[in-house]
């Protein structure tokens, strides 16, 4: 499995002085902001620039592309090589404990046991 190369965390601005200030991302839209016109040594702004290589697009953070399994007989299209399982939220404990034991049999890695 290939490793996503890191990014930098976007901040909001100002959030690292005033506590009241979200530290999530959002976008700069004052009229004189230093951040909107890309000031050199100013934050970094999110662009197209710092999205992952094609081959790592929509994939689980552990390298699986992501298969939703609401029964036990949706695990049989599943590749366990490329592929992992992410039970869905609507299953029940009982059928869940059944897709558990089929999953560790076909040796298939799952997101959320």
């Amino acid at each position: 499995m290939v490793n996503p190369r890191k990014k930098p965390k976007f901040r909001r601005w100002l959030s690292h002085e005033l506590k009241r200030i979200d530290k999530s991302w959002r976008r700069p839209r004052g009229m004189h902001s230093k951040i909107r016109e890309h000031e050199k040594s100013k934050f970094r702004i999110p662009n197209k620039g710092f999205g992952a290589p094609k081959e790592l697009r929509g994939l689980h953070p552990s390298g699986f592309k992501e298969i939703l399994v609401s029964n036990v007989n949706d695990l049989e299209r599943v590749d366990p090589k490329i592929q992992a399982v992410k039970i869905a939220h609507a299953v029940g404990k009982k059928k869940r404990v059944e897709i558990l034991k089929k999953a560790e049999e076909l040796k298939i890695k799952v997101l959320n046991p």
